[in-house]
C-alpha cells in the first residue's frame, strides 16, 4: 500500500490508523495512538450478540454494489447470516447421524437444514423450533464426505478443476472446464468419481489458478519477486496464503522495509501460512477498505454457512463481495490439489492472494485462487482462517470495543 494510505482518519473515533495492509499490519513509526481494545481470539469464535452494528457503512455499500441489495436489505442479510452462523453448529449437533448438510437461504433469510429420512419427528421439531427450516435428503453428510474422500484419492487431470459436497444437491459436485469436457482423461476421471457415490458434474468457464503476482510497486507485501496480500492479524504476526512463500522466506512491506519471516507454510495440499512481525511493525484487528470503503474491524471468526454473503480485500482489486458457494472443496491447481477450501462468487485478481475474506465482522479465510477477474466476473476460493489458527496454534487479533 502506498504511504499516503497511512493518513486514514480516525476509524469510528476508536482506531486512529487503519493499517498498511489487508490485515491492518502497520509500521510503528507511522502509527498514531489508539483507544481500541484488541483481544486474543482463539478459533473458532462466535460473533457477539451485543454488537449493534456488525458491518461498516463501507461493507454495506459494497454488498449493495456487488449483490444488488438495498442498504436495508444488506443490513437485514448481515443480521440473518449472523444468526445462522451461530445456529448452524447447534443444529448439526442436534441432528447427529441424520445431518445431511445446511445452508443459508438468502431469499428466506433463514438457515435450511437437510436431514435423512430416518430423522425422528422430535429431531425435526427441535431444529425447527431453534429457527431453521428443515428438508429431507437421501444421503447424510457423513456419507457424502466419505464419497468426496474417495474422490480425493484419485489423480485428477487438468481439465477437472475441483469437487465438493453440495448440501443443496445432496451430492458431490465435480467441476469440469468447459473446453476439456470431452477430453478422454476427464471422462475417465468422471466415470471413476461416479463409481464412488452420488456425483453430479458441473461445467465451469476456466481452470483455477493462484493469485500471486510479480513485483508491482506500492502494494502490501513482497517475498522475493512475488507480491501477495496480508490476510488477518494474529498475535505475533499475520496469516496469508501458503503459495506466497516458504518457511524462512523474508517479507518486505509496502514501503520496502523488512516486516518479518514466514514461520510456517503449506502448499499444495493446503494453502496457508503465517508470517512473524517485528522490526518496528505490529498488527491491528482491521481489514483494509482501500479508501473506497471504511476499514472493517474484526471481532471473531464464526464460520458463515453456504449461501451467506462474503467480502474480500486484496492489494490488486481491493474490495469486492459475493456469496459462499461451497465448503470443503478440493481444488485442482496446476501445482497440485488443495483440500478443504471454501468457494465464493467474489472476484479476485493476481496479487490478491492471501487477502482477507470477511462476513460482517467475522473473519472467514485468506484468498487462495480462482478463475476470471473483477471486470468479467469469476469464482474464488479461500483457505478457512480457523484451520490456519488451529494448525499453528495462533490466536486471532479481535476488536472488543
Amino acid at each position: 500500500m502506498r504511504r499516503r494510505r497511512l493518513t486514514h482518519a480516525v476509524l469510528a473515533s476508536l482506531l486512529v490508523l487503519g493499517g498498511s495492509s489487508a490485515a491492518g499490519t502497520i509500521p510503528a513509526a507511522a502509527a498514531g495512538s489508539s483507544a481500541s481494545t484488541p483481544s486474543a481470539q482463539s478459533a473458532p469464535s462466535a460473533p457477539s450478540t451485543a454488537d449493534p452494528k456488525p458491518a461498516s457503512d463501507g461493507l454495506l455499500a459494497a454488498m449493495q454494489r456487488d449483490l444488488g441489495l438495498t442498504r436495508r436489505q444488506a443490513e437485514a442479510r448481515i443480521a440473518a447470516e449472523r444468526a445462522a452462523a451461530v445456529l448452524a453448529p447447534q443444529v448439526r449437533r442436534t441432528a447427529g447421524e441424520t445431518y445431511a448438510g445446511s445452508w443459508f437461504d438468502a431469499e428466506r433469510g433463514r438457515l435450511t437444514v437437510a436431514l435423512t429420512p430416518d430423522a425422528t419427528t422430535g429431531t425435526r421439531r427441535a431444529i425447527g423450533a431453534a429457527g431453521a427450516d428443515v428438508r429431507t435428503a437421501e444421503h447424510s453428510a457423513r456419507q457424502l464426505d466419505a464419497v468426496k474422500t474417495r474422490i480425493d484419492r484419485l489423480s485428477a487431470p487438468p481439465g477437472v478443476s475441483g469437487w465438493h459436497v453440495d448440501p443443496v444437491a445432496n451430492a458431490v459436485v465435480v467441476d469440469v472446464v468447459r473446453e476439456d469436457r470431452s477430453d478422454n482423461d476427464v471422462r475417465r476421471f468422471v466415470s471413476r468419481a461416479r463409481a464412488a457415490g452420488p456425483v453430479t458434474v458441473r461445467t465451469v468457464a476456466a481452470a483455477p489458478r493462484t493469485f500471486a503476482a510479480g513485483t508491482v510497486g506500492g502494494d502490501p507485501y513482497y517475498t522475493g519477486n512475488v507480491r501477495c496480500s496480508i490476510g488477518f492479524s494474529v498475535h505475533g504476526g499475520f496469516v496469508t496464503a501458503g503459495h506466497c512463500g516458504r518457511p524462512g522466506a523474508g517479507v518486505s512491506g509496502w514501503d520496502g522495509s523488512f516486516i518479518g519471516t514466514f514461520q510456517g507454510s503449506s502448499f499444495p495440499d493446503n494453502d496457508y501460512a503465517w508470517v512473524s512481525v517485528g522490526s518496528g511493525w505490529w498488527t491491528v484487528p482491521v481489514v483494509l477498505g482501500w479508501g473506497t470503503v471504511p476499514d472493517q474491524l474484526v471481532r471473531g471468526s464464526a464460520v458463515a454457512p453456504v449461501g451467506s454473503s462474503v467480502c474480500r480485500s486484496g492489494s490488486t482489486s481491493h474490495w469486492h463481495c459475493g456469496t459462499v458457494l461451497a465448503t470443503n472443496e478440493t481444488v485442482n491447481y496446476s501445482q497440485g490439489a488443495v483440500h478443504q477450501l471454501t468457494k465464493t462468487s467474489a472476484c479476485a485478481e493476481p496479487g490478491d492472494s492471501g487477502g482477507s475474506f470477511i462476513t460482517g465482522d467475522q473473519a472467514q479465510g485468506v484468498t487462495s485462487g480462482g478463475w476470471g477477474n473483477c471486470a468479467g466476473g469469476g469464482e474464488t476460493w479461500f483457505q478457512p482462517v480457523n484451520e490456519i489458527l488451529t494448525r499453528y496454534g495462533l490466536t486471532l487479533h479481535t476488536y472488543t470495543g
